[in-house]
């Protein structure tokens, strides 16, 4: 039996183009009922508007898609009345599909919370997965497996290519496979900023060339933001020493060098 005490998450959704045209639960139980009924008077009825309110909220509707969700229908066998046109029975379709997916994952949740420790542990595992400066998302192109670790290559959107090395249990949890989507997540006190002619001479297996998009100087050390071949954008921090020594400005090619074992992989549960 649940408990009257037990710590629940809840939530709305909203759909629309914009934040001041929105669909919300009521505006679309009113279609379905619409759908259901074929008439004004009793979706109104159903739903708790009056005849005028209804009417309002379907004119409403009409307006923000570019074409009507609701269709008045007159004379003929059926003596008229109002239906949905296609558009509306696709949104109202996809509506309720989100909505379950929607109500899944908050049960899942709400599961989760026994009481506030463990709502301060999931917090904290949540920064963890997103406290790393850089991540990037792609699929999983190769894994080699070794007699204690896996090195997991993950080609990112745009082409570029991170490798990690894991262990085989960090394998089997995450249940990588070629083909998986993931994320490789990397520190950005853990990236070496090397000009291209030296970054071939170095054992790290991650070599990443981009072009310096900006610089963001601090008291004792600045951030370094390029922007990869591929779109992808790395950030590095490194000492104004370094900045001065390398000559890094915005607009030099530069390699970010990190270790495999310097790149975290995720997966979206």
């Amino acid at each position: 039996m649940t408990g009257h005490n037990e710590l629940k998450i809840v939530g709305s959704l909203a759909m629309g183009r914009d934040d001041q045209n929105l669909l919300s639960d009521k505006r679309i139980t009113l279609l379905e009922k619409i759908g259901d009924c074929g008439s004004i008077t009793q979706a109104a009825k159903a739903v708790g508007l009056s005849y005028k309110g209804a009417w309002d909220a379907v004119d409403a509707m009409n307006g923000m898609f570019g074409e009507p969700l609701v269709i008045t229908m007159t004379g003929g066998k059926g003596g008229g009345g109002t239906q949905l046109s296609a558009t509306g029975i696709r949104l109202v379709d996809v509506y309720r599909a989100l909505r379950r997916e929607q109500k899944r994952f908050l049960e899942a949740a709400s599961a989760g919370i026994q009481d506030f420790d463990n709502i301060y542990q999931m917090i904290r595992r949540l920064s963890v997965k997103t406290s790393a400066r850089n991540q990037f998302f792609g699929k999983v192109s190769a894994i080699k497996l070794g007699p204690v670790n896996v090195e997991v290559e993950l080609t990112l959107t745009g082409g570029d290519k991170i490798h990690s090395v894991i262990t085989h249990d960090g394998l089997s949890d995450l249940d990588l496979k070629v083909g998986s989507e993931a994320w490789a997540l990397v520190k950005a006190s853990w990236i070496i900023l090397a000009m291209p002619d030296v970054a071939d001479k170095v054992s790290a297996r991650n070599r990443l060339t981009g072009r310096i998009e900006r610089i963001v100087p601090g008291n004792v050390n600045a951030e370094v933001v390029m922007r990869l071949e591929g779109g992808n954008t790395v950030s590095v921090v490194i000492t104004n020493d370094s900045i001065g020594n390398l000559g890094l400005k915005e607009g030099v090619v530069v390699c970010a060098v990190f270790k495999a074992s310097s790149v975290i992989m995720g997966v979206s549960s």
